[in-house]
């Protein structure tokens, strides 16, 4: 049955029959036809959830049936639009534009990559748009959807192959 978990740009997510605080892009919602690589917004349009990547020193493995990868400190992703590789996971050290995913601060300690932008890629459309975690003041991400470690958690226990996240105005 499909799941749908819906980000709207006021700031919520309805996670099952509750609303939850969740953060979008820094420069607010946009049409997925017109996001572009660094704008900072988050893509409008429904994306399926693809796996989840988990920092193991610092979290255990997370309850869900989707496939789910420990993170190591050489994952990378890349977002040079210059790159055959662009929106894809990457080793480092990688020569081109890239995010580090074993970061210092907590957001990437758990990520659901969305499928948007990928199939195939696009250079230019946006990459690495991601479900991670919330900074403690919900400060907007660069066009990820972030929630509470508890919430994303919980929506990881109900997630399956046909689970969708969906940006919304």
């Amino acid at each position: 049955m499909v799941k749908i978990f819906t980000a709207y740009a006021e700031g919520f997510l309805v996670l099952n029959s509750d609303r939850v605080r969740c953060a979008l892009g820094k420069g607010g919602v946009i049409s997925a036809a017109d996001k572009r690589e660094g704008d900072l917004r988050s893509p409008l349009g429904l994306w399926p959830v693809r796996y989840v990547w988990y920092r193991p020193d610092r979290l255990p493995v997370p309850q869900t049936v989707l496939p789910v990868k420990a993170l190591s400190p050489d994952d990378g992703w890349c977002d040079d639009i210059d790159s055959d590789l662009y929106n894809l996971p990457v080793k480092l050290p990688f020569g081109k534009s890239h995010e580090k995913l074993w970061r210092d601060d907590h957001v990437y300690d758990l990520i659901v990559v969305l499928g948007h932008n990928d199939d195939p890629p696009v250079k230019g459309l946006g990459s690495a748009i991601f479900l991670h975690l919330a900074r403690e003041d919900y400060s907007g991400t660069e066009g990820c959807v972030a929630l509470s470690l508890e919430h994303l958690r919980e929506l990881l226990k109900t997630a399956d192959a046909e689970t969708y996240v969906e940006i919304s105005h």
